[in-house]
């Protein structure tokens, strides 16, 4: 039993390590000193009383990734409430299972009178993740006209979409949109690459060197949390000269 923790917590430090791109030097601690290496690193860098929860849940998730999936789908034959549905869609997105995962979505919005602007968003998510971006363009159409659809990552799905269509201007109006300064990261990194793919090289330049100088003045976190975006960035920078 203790084996199986002990693989069980080394497992959920090895994925968190990755998941918010740690130094690398905390793979070999947690490699070879499984208990030791996983205990420091759980206290410097996952602990808190407020996460003590998530923590447990990673644990089980490392254990059974499907543990998840089966207790939402459990709740929602208890209790088929509008939430619940969207609760079990959202756990088969986070696993890539897009399609089980726009099964429920559509379902979902079968309930017109709930706000589903959040769904919409979640949905279109998943069709741009299968590549279906007819129905991403489709169904943005039907959300565009809200307020919360400004500025808004559905807003560069939207922009991606149509830039894989072939319909470069409009991508670029609505790529540009979450150019917000000390935000979307790497959606503005993914834009940078788009404006050098056409050939707009000063813009993305200019774009580039923001980013980089914003990441100056991150937290620790952020840092740690966007470590390969900046890498990615400043290596742009220097192609670019």
């Amino acid at each position: 039993m203790i084996f199986y923790l002990t693989i069980a917590l080394q497992g959920f430090c090895l994925y968190h390590t990755y998941r918010y791109r740690n130094s690398y030097y905390w793979f070999f601690i947690i490699l070879f000193l499984p208990v030791l290496g996983s205990i420091i690193y759980i206290i410097t860098q996952v602990y808190n009383k407020r996460d003590a929860e998530k923590i447990q849940e990673g644990i089980i998730s490392v254990i059974n990734p499907t543990k998840r999936i089966r207790d939402l789908e459990h709740r929602l034959q208890f209790s088929e409430t509008y939430q619940n549905r969207v609760n079990l869609a959202d756990a088969y997105l986070d696993i890539q299972d897009n399609q089980n995962a726009i099964t429920h979505y559509l379902e979902v919005l079968e309930d017109i009178s709930q706000n589903n602007f959040y769904v919409y968003g979640k949905l279109i998510e998943a069709f741009y993740n299968i590549q279906d971006y007819k129905s991403v363009i489709a169904y943005v159409e039907k959300i565009k006209n809200q307020p919360e659809f400004s500025k808004s990552r559905t807003q560069f799905l939207y922009g991606l979409a149509q830039n894989e269509l072939g319909n470069y201007e409009a991508a670029e109006a609505n790529l540009r949109a979450i150019d917000i300064r000390y935000s979307f990261y790497e959606e503005r990194l993914t834009l940078a690459k788009f404006l050098l793919n056409r050939q707009k090289t000063q813009d993305a330049k200019l774009l580039l060197e923001e980013i980089h100088t914003e990441s100056q003045n991150m937290t620790k976190p952020n840092k740690r949390l966007f470590r390969d975006t900046i890498v990615q960035v400043e290596k742009l920078l220097q192609d670019i000269g």
